[in-house]
Protein backbone atom coordinates (compact mmCIF):
# COMPACT_ATOMS: atom_id res chain seq x y z
CA UNK A 1 0.00 0.00 0.00
CA UNK A 2 1.32 3.68 -1.25
CA UNK A 3 2.24 5.67 1.59
CA UNK A 4 -0.63 8.63 2.33
CA UNK A 5 -3.05 6.21 1.18
CA UNK A 6 -5.64 3.90 2.89
CA UNK A 7 -7.74 0.69 1.97
CA UNK A 8 -11.91 0.53 1.98
CA UNK A 9 -14.05 -1.70 0.53
CA UNK A 10 -10.41 -2.98 -1.73
CA UNK A 11 -9.83 0.30 -3.02
CA UNK A 12 -7.55 2.59 -1.93
CA UNK A 13 -8.38 6.45 -1.02
CA UNK A 14 -6.64 9.38 0.37
CA UNK A 15 -5.20 9.36 3.58
CA UNK A 16 -6.44 13.00 5.06
CA UNK A 17 -5.56 14.75 8.21
CA UNK A 18 -9.41 15.98 9.23
CA UNK A 19 -8.78 18.61 12.12
CA UNK A 20 -10.74 21.91 12.96
CA UNK A 21 -14.39 20.66 12.22
CA UNK A 22 -14.10 17.05 13.69
CA UNK A 23 -12.90 18.75 16.94
CA UNK A 24 -15.66 21.70 17.09
CA UNK A 25 -18.47 18.56 17.05
CA UNK A 26 -16.74 15.52 17.97
CA UNK A 27 -17.10 12.54 15.90
CA UNK A 28 -19.14 8.85 17.07
CA UNK A 29 -20.20 6.09 15.19
CA UNK A 30 -18.46 7.16 11.91
CA UNK A 31 -20.24 5.10 8.78
CA UNK A 32 -18.65 5.00 5.26
CA UNK A 33 -21.37 6.01 2.78
CA UNK A 34 -21.45 4.64 -0.89
CA UNK A 35 -19.00 6.73 -1.42
CA UNK A 36 -15.60 6.15 -0.57
CA UNK A 37 -14.85 9.80 0.31
CA UNK A 38 -17.58 10.40 2.67
CA UNK A 39 -19.14 9.43 5.55
CA UNK A 40 -22.03 10.48 8.05
CA UNK A 41 -21.49 10.45 11.91
CA UNK A 42 -22.68 10.92 15.20
CA UNK A 43 -22.12 14.25 17.10
CA UNK A 44 -20.27 14.55 20.88
CA UNK A 45 -20.20 18.17 21.58
CA UNK A 46 -23.04 21.15 20.49
CA UNK A 47 -25.70 19.35 19.46
CA UNK A 48 -26.97 15.77 18.67
CA UNK A 49 -27.18 16.46 14.77
CA UNK A 50 -25.71 13.58 12.59
CA UNK A 51 -23.27 14.73 9.80
CA UNK A 52 -22.26 13.80 6.00
CA UNK A 53 -18.94 14.66 5.87
CA UNK A 54 -16.51 14.76 2.80
CA UNK A 55 -12.94 13.42 3.52
CA UNK A 56 -11.85 14.80 -0.48
CA UNK A 57 -12.16 18.56 1.08
CA UNK A 58 -12.61 18.27 4.87
CA UNK A 59 -15.90 19.96 4.52
CA UNK A 60 -19.86 19.17 5.56
CA UNK A 61 -22.31 18.25 3.22
CA UNK A 62 -25.43 17.89 4.89
CA UNK A 63 -26.71 17.84 8.69
CA UNK A 64 -29.58 15.75 9.94
CA UNK A 65 -30.95 17.70 12.82
CA UNK A 66 -33.80 16.22 15.01
CA UNK A 67 -32.31 14.33 17.73
CA UNK A 68 -32.85 15.44 21.51
CA UNK A 69 -30.15 13.58 22.82
CA UNK A 70 -27.26 11.47 21.50
CA UNK A 71 -27.33 9.24 18.97
CA UNK A 72 -25.67 5.63 19.95
CA UNK A 73 -26.45 3.43 17.03
CA UNK A 74 -25.94 4.74 13.46
CA UNK A 75 -26.43 2.46 10.47
CA UNK A 76 -26.49 2.92 6.60
CA UNK A 77 -28.49 0.82 3.95
CA UNK A 78 -26.64 -1.79 2.11
CA UNK A 79 -28.19 -0.80 -0.79
CA UNK A 80 -29.29 3.15 -1.19
CA UNK A 81 -28.75 6.47 0.19
CA UNK A 82 -31.04 5.57 2.87
CA UNK A 83 -29.72 5.52 6.96
CA UNK A 84 -30.91 5.39 10.57
CA UNK A 85 -30.05 6.55 14.06
CA UNK A 86 -30.91 5.82 17.51
CA UNK A 87 -30.61 7.60 19.94
CA UNK A 88 -30.99 8.32 23.93
CA UNK A 89 -34.22 10.26 23.32
CA UNK A 90 -35.81 7.17 22.52
CA UNK A 91 -36.51 7.25 18.95
CA UNK A 92 -35.02 5.94 15.23
CA UNK A 93 -35.21 8.33 12.53
CA UNK A 94 -35.12 7.28 8.96
CA UNK A 95 -33.21 9.44 6.66
CA UNK A 96 -32.11 9.65 3.39
CA UNK A 97 -28.62 11.30 2.46
CA UNK A 98 -30.35 13.72 -0.88
CA UNK A 99 -32.77 15.30 2.32
CA UNK A 100 -31.31 16.75 6.12
CA UNK A 101 -35.51 16.25 6.51
CA UNK A 102 -36.08 13.18 8.82
CA UNK A 103 -38.43 10.82 5.90
CA UNK A 104 -39.50 8.40 9.22
CA UNK A 105 -39.60 8.35 12.92
CA UNK A 106 -40.22 6.14 15.42
CA UNK A 107 -41.15 6.34 19.48
CA UNK A 108 -40.07 3.50 21.63
CA UNK A 109 -40.20 2.96 25.24
CA UNK A 110 -36.55 2.55 25.61
CA UNK A 111 -32.97 3.46 24.05
CA UNK A 112 -32.70 1.51 20.49
CA UNK A 113 -30.19 0.18 18.70
CA UNK A 114 -30.75 -0.11 14.64
CA UNK A 115 -29.41 -2.62 12.21
CA UNK A 116 -30.53 -3.18 8.44
CA UNK A 117 -29.92 -6.66 7.19
CA UNK A 118 -27.99 -7.66 3.86
CA UNK A 119 -30.90 -7.02 1.73
CA UNK A 120 -31.67 -3.53 2.48
CA UNK A 121 -35.58 -4.80 3.00
CA UNK A 122 -35.57 -5.34 6.40
CA UNK A 123 -34.21 -3.12 10.08
CA UNK A 124 -34.20 -4.45 13.43
CA UNK A 125 -34.57 -1.96 16.00
CA UNK A 126 -33.80 -3.43 19.83
CA UNK A 127 -35.70 -1.90 23.04
CA UNK A 128 -33.71 -2.52 26.16
CA UNK A 129 -35.00 -2.85 29.48
CA UNK A 130 -37.72 -5.12 27.45
CA UNK A 131 -35.12 -7.19 26.12
CA UNK A 132 -36.92 -7.20 22.78
CA UNK A 133 -35.99 -7.07 18.72
CA UNK A 134 -38.62 -5.36 16.90
CA UNK A 135 -38.08 -6.26 12.88
CA UNK A 136 -39.76 -3.95 10.52
CA UNK A 137 -40.12 -4.04 6.68
CA UNK A 138 -38.40 -0.56 5.39
CA UNK A 139 -40.77 -0.30 2.94
CA UNK A 140 -43.86 -0.47 5.44
CA UNK A 141 -41.56 1.26 8.79
CA UNK A 142 -45.09 3.23 9.32
CA UNK A 143 -46.67 -0.13 10.86
CA UNK A 144 -46.57 -2.56 12.91
CA UNK A 145 -43.30 -4.43 13.39
CA UNK A 146 -43.86 -7.76 11.62
CA UNK A 147 -42.10 -9.64 13.91
CA UNK A 148 -41.05 -9.32 17.60
CA UNK A 149 -38.04 -11.43 19.31
CA UNK A 150 -37.87 -11.78 23.05
CA UNK A 151 -33.64 -12.37 24.25
CA UNK A 152 -34.32 -14.36 26.92
CA UNK A 153 -31.39 -16.25 28.00
CA UNK A 154 -32.25 -19.14 30.62
CA UNK A 155 -28.55 -19.58 31.26
CA UNK A 156 -28.54 -16.65 33.43
CA UNK A 157 -30.74 -18.13 36.45
CA UNK A 158 -27.95 -20.68 36.97
CA UNK A 159 -25.56 -17.37 37.73
CA UNK A 160 -28.04 -15.48 40.25
CA UNK A 161 -31.97 -15.62 40.62
CA UNK A 162 -33.73 -13.03 39.53
CA UNK A 163 -30.93 -13.59 36.81
CA UNK A 164 -29.90 -10.09 35.89
CA UNK A 165 -30.72 -8.46 32.93
CA UNK A 166 -29.04 -8.30 29.99
CA UNK A 167 -27.61 -4.90 28.09
CA UNK A 168 -28.05 -4.81 24.12
CA UNK A 169 -25.11 -2.30 22.79
CA UNK A 170 -25.00 -3.45 19.24
CA UNK A 171 -27.25 -5.43 16.25
CA UNK A 172 -25.79 -6.89 12.86
CA UNK A 173 -27.23 -9.51 10.75
CA UNK A 174 -25.41 -12.21 8.96
CA UNK A 175 -24.41 -11.98 5.14
CA UNK A 176 -26.76 -14.42 4.27
CA UNK A 177 -29.92 -13.18 6.61
CA UNK A 178 -30.16 -16.14 8.43
CA UNK A 179 -29.14 -15.06 11.73
CA UNK A 180 -28.94 -11.63 14.35
CA UNK A 181 -25.53 -10.98 16.54
CA UNK A 182 -26.47 -9.67 19.30
CA UNK A 183 -23.79 -7.64 20.81
CA UNK A 184 -24.18 -6.71 24.75
CA UNK A 185 -22.72 -4.80 26.98
CA UNK A 186 -22.13 -8.23 29.66
CA UNK A 187 -19.76 -10.93 29.66
CA UNK A 188 -22.04 -12.68 26.66
CA UNK A 189 -22.91 -12.13 23.22
CA UNK A 190 -26.17 -13.72 21.70
CA UNK A 191 -27.01 -15.39 17.86
CA UNK A 192 -30.47 -15.13 17.08
CA UNK A 193 -31.82 -17.01 14.71
CA UNK A 194 -33.42 -14.27 12.38
CA UNK A 195 -36.31 -16.07 10.87
CA UNK A 196 -38.65 -17.40 13.60
CA UNK A 197 -36.35 -16.02 16.89
CA UNK A 198 -35.27 -19.07 18.44
CA UNK A 199 -31.51 -18.33 20.78
CA UNK A 200 -29.12 -20.59 18.93
CA UNK A 201 -25.82 -19.56 20.93
CA UNK A 202 -23.85 -17.54 23.29
CA UNK A 203 -20.66 -16.44 22.94
CA UNK A 204 -18.63 -16.09 26.54
CA UNK A 205 -15.07 -16.47 27.34
CA UNK A 206 -14.42 -12.55 26.72
CA UNK A 207 -14.88 -10.27 29.36
CA UNK A 208 -17.41 -7.25 28.74
CA UNK A 209 -17.34 -3.57 28.43
CA UNK A 210 -20.07 -2.62 30.96
CA UNK A 211 -17.01 -1.18 33.37
CA UNK A 212 -14.48 1.00 32.02
CA UNK A 213 -11.76 -0.68 33.58
CA UNK A 214 -11.17 -3.66 35.39
CA UNK A 215 -10.87 -2.84 38.35
CA UNK A 216 -14.61 -0.89 38.60
CA UNK A 217 -17.37 -2.83 40.15
CA UNK A 218 -19.97 -3.92 38.25
CA UNK A 219 -23.26 -2.41 39.38
CA UNK A 220 -27.11 -4.23 40.24
CA UNK A 221 -28.46 -3.02 37.00
CA UNK A 222 -26.83 -3.42 33.73
CA UNK A 223 -25.05 -0.45 31.78
CA UNK A 224 -24.03 0.16 28.54
CA UNK A 225 -20.68 1.31 29.78
CA UNK A 226 -18.38 1.62 26.82
CA UNK A 227 -19.50 -1.00 24.60
CA UNK A 228 -20.82 -0.98 20.95
CA UNK A 229 -18.53 -1.35 18.60
CA UNK A 230 -16.61 -4.19 19.86
CA UNK A 231 -18.12 -7.49 17.84
CA UNK A 232 -18.73 -8.35 14.45
CA UNK A 233 -18.97 -11.28 12.00
CA UNK A 234 -16.28 -11.35 9.17
CA UNK A 235 -17.66 -11.08 5.60
CA UNK A 236 -18.60 -14.94 5.18
CA UNK A 237 -20.16 -15.12 8.79
CA UNK A 238 -18.32 -17.80 9.49
CA UNK A 239 -16.93 -16.13 12.76
CA UNK A 240 -17.62 -13.39 15.30
CA UNK A 241 -14.59 -11.39 16.34
CA UNK A 242 -15.04 -9.20 19.28
CA UNK A 243 -12.77 -7.18 21.92
CA UNK A 244 -12.65 -7.41 25.48
CA UNK A 245 -12.19 -5.36 28.61
CA UNK A 246 -8.46 -7.08 29.15
CA UNK A 247 -7.61 -5.93 25.76
CA UNK A 248 -7.73 -9.22 23.82
CA UNK A 249 -8.99 -10.19 20.62
CA UNK A 250 -10.88 -13.11 20.80
CA UNK A 251 -12.75 -15.03 17.66
CA UNK A 252 -15.37 -17.63 17.70
CA UNK A 253 -16.68 -20.16 15.31
CA UNK A 254 -19.91 -20.33 14.46
CA UNK A 255 -20.02 -22.84 11.40
CA UNK A 256 -22.07 -25.34 12.94
CA UNK A 257 -25.15 -23.90 14.85
CA UNK A 258 -27.90 -26.38 15.39
CA UNK A 259 -31.09 -25.58 13.46
CA UNK A 260 -33.73 -24.96 15.34
CA UNK A 261 -38.11 -24.89 14.12
CA UNK A 262 -41.36 -24.54 15.60
CA UNK A 263 -42.47 -22.80 18.71
CA UNK A 264 -39.96 -21.05 20.31
CA UNK A 265 -39.31 -22.66 24.16
CA UNK A 266 -37.73 -20.49 26.36
CA UNK A 267 -36.13 -23.09 28.27
CA UNK A 268 -34.18 -24.32 26.02
CA UNK A 269 -30.30 -23.50 26.57
CA UNK A 270 -28.18 -21.88 23.81
CA UNK A 271 -25.07 -23.21 22.82
CA UNK A 272 -22.27 -21.76 24.58
CA UNK A 273 -19.17 -21.18 22.58
CA UNK A 274 -16.06 -20.51 23.59
CA UNK A 275 -13.56 -18.45 21.41
CA UNK A 276 -11.54 -20.55 19.11
CA UNK A 277 -8.72 -18.32 19.49
CA UNK A 278 -7.27 -15.28 21.96
CA UNK A 279 -5.12 -12.79 20.55
CA UNK A 280 -3.33 -10.25 22.94
CA UNK A 281 -4.51 -6.67 21.43
CA UNK A 282 -4.34 -3.90 23.52
CA UNK A 283 -2.73 -2.63 27.09
CA UNK A 284 -6.73 -1.42 27.80
CA UNK A 285 -10.29 -2.65 26.57
CA UNK A 286 -10.38 -3.53 22.97
CA UNK A 287 -13.63 -1.03 21.93
CA UNK A 288 -13.66 -1.62 18.38
CA UNK A 289 -13.13 -4.55 16.40
CA UNK A 290 -13.91 -4.78 12.78
CA UNK A 291 -13.01 -6.73 9.69
CA UNK A 292 -12.58 -5.88 6.30
CA UNK A 293 -15.77 -6.34 4.07
CA UNK A 294 -13.29 -7.60 1.11
CA UNK A 295 -9.84 -8.25 2.31
CA UNK A 296 -8.27 -10.58 5.10
CA UNK A 297 -7.85 -7.67 7.57
CA UNK A 298 -8.94 -7.12 11.01
CA UNK A 299 -8.51 -3.63 12.43
CA UNK A 300 -8.99 -3.80 16.49
CA UNK A 301 -8.72 0.08 18.39
CA UNK A 302 -8.88 1.17 22.10
CA UNK A 303 -6.27 3.62 23.01
CA UNK A 304 -4.09 2.66 20.14
CA UNK A 305 -5.33 1.48 16.84
CA UNK A 306 -3.74 -1.86 15.61
CA UNK A 307 -4.20 -3.64 11.75
CA UNK A 308 -4.39 -7.45 11.49
CA UNK A 309 -3.30 -9.48 8.94
CA UNK A 310 -3.23 -13.80 9.17
CA UNK A 311 -0.20 -15.22 9.57
CA UNK A 312 1.51 -17.11 6.49
CA UNK A 313 3.18 -19.76 8.28
CA UNK A 314 1.33 -22.56 9.53
CA UNK A 315 1.08 -23.74 12.96
CA UNK A 316 3.49 -27.11 13.66
CA UNK A 317 0.80 -28.23 16.29
CA UNK A 318 -1.84 -27.82 13.61
CA UNK A 319 0.55 -29.34 10.67
CA UNK A 320 1.32 -32.02 13.09
CA UNK A 321 -2.36 -32.77 14.00
CA UNK A 322 -3.14 -32.83 9.75
CA UNK A 323 -0.76 -35.33 9.34
CA UNK A 324 -1.48 -37.90 11.57
CA UNK A 325 -4.90 -37.42 10.39
CA UNK A 326 -3.53 -37.95 6.67
CA UNK A 327 -1.12 -41.27 8.00
CA UNK A 328 -4.91 -42.59 9.98
CA UNK A 329 -6.86 -42.22 6.84
CA UNK A 330 -3.78 -43.81 4.88
CA UNK A 331 -3.87 -46.75 6.90
CA UNK A 332 -7.53 -46.99 7.11
CA UNK A 333 -7.88 -47.43 3.12
CA UNK A 334 -4.86 -49.76 3.16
Amino acid sequence: MAPGTSQHDGGAVPMVTLTAQLLKYGVDLPRFTHKNTAIIHASTKEDDTVRYHSLHDNKYLAYFRGHKDRVISLEVSPVDDGFMSGSLDKTVRLWDLRSPNCRGLLNLPATPIVAYDSSGLVFAVAVNQYSRILLYDVANFDKAPFMVITLDDPTLALISYPPRGIYMSSLSFSSNGEYILVGCSGDAHYVLDAFEGHLIAKLEGHIGLERKKMSQQISIEPQRGISGEEVGWTPDSKFVVGGSLDGKIVMWDVQNLPKRAGSIDPKVHPVRLQPVIKLEGHHGPSRCVKFNPRLAMLCSAGQELAFWLPSTEADPEEMAKELLKRKAGTSSTA
